[in-house]
């Protein structure tokens, strides 16, 4: 069991939770998760919520392969006046910014943010460690080899799962060095990495637990399900399931997905399977 402390306020992970993807963007690989109008973010945050999201993770830019970066000003435009939106209509929720701009994480933490969630762990702004050390607050720390627009056009490892941990073991020293107190590792499923090197990762997933941390999954949609079956992000629902459920079993914390019912089940039934 893991205890996150929050601006105050604990997040107990006795069992695995959900994080909802609110996507403030017109660009984001899935179609289905893009919401920019007021009226859309607050009706899609209270689905996820009442299907039993615990977090709602809310990012202002795609990070898909090849996105385009835009600006910490036009990031902040998306997604501060949405975080004061829902803290005001859901005050007990859990806000999780997803941003490597260490001003737009300060800010939405002002805002009523309670963790951040960089997808560089750091290494595209050198001001976040920091930063989120400062702010006291839960920081997700991803793997990503490359950058966003050109982490896809050669990833190369002599061994994946090994060079992810070792990064991680290095990752959460600097870390806790800084200040920070609680890291979520994620292993950055899609980032910098082939199907096969996202599928020896879900494989070995596991291992991850000798870092003593919570570990989050996001396979969400993701081309490793609907390349390798041959259909749409629309249509990679259940292979996200059957995926999520092999996370679960290897010890995920958090499923950050953009369908929440469907990843609630799959936690009841695992957890209904080893329950003792």
């Amino acid at each position: 069991m893991y205890t996150l402390n929050c601006k105050g306020r604990l997040l107990v992970l006795e069992k695995p939770v959900v994080m909802g993807i609110l996507n403030i963007t017109p660009d984001s690989f899935y179609s289905g998760s893009r919401t920019e109008t007021e009226e859309a973010i607050l009706k899609k945050a209270e689905q996820m919520l009442s299907e039993g999201a615990t977090i709602l993770d809310i990012g202002g830019q795609s990070t898909r392969p090849g996105s385009t970066r835009i600006s910490a000003d036009e990031e902040l435009q998306r997604v501060i006046p949405a975080i004061h939106r829902i803290k005001q209509q859901f005050p007990t929720c859990f806000i999780s910014i997803d941003t490597y701009h260490s001003t737009v994480a300060k800010e939405a933490v002002a805002a009523g943010a309670d963790m951040v969630n960089d997808i560089s762990a750091g290494a595209m702004d050198e001001q976040m460690i920091a930063t989120v050390a400062a702010l006291k607050v839960p920081c997700i720390a991803m793997h990503m080899q490359g950058a966003p627009d050109t982490m896809q056009q050669n990833p190369s490892y002599k061994n994946v799962t090994l060079e992810v941990v070792d990064y991680f073991i290095k990752k959460t020293e600097q870390c806790k060095a800084c200040g920070i107190k609680d890291i979520i590792i994620d292993p950055g499923f899609g980032f910098g990495k082939t199907i096969s090197h996202n599928f020896q990762l879900l494989r070995e997933l596991e291992v991850f637990q000798i870092l003593n941390h919570p570990l989050m999954a996001g396979l969400s949609r993701k081309s490793t399900i609907y390349k390798t079956l041959g259909i749409t992000a629309e249509e990679a629902l259940n292979g996200t399931t059957v995926l999520n459920t092999i996370a679960l079993q290897k010890g995920a914390a958090i499923l950050r997905v953009h369908d929440v019912k469907e990843a609630r089940q799959a936690i009841q039934l695992v957890q209904s399977v080893y329950a003792k």
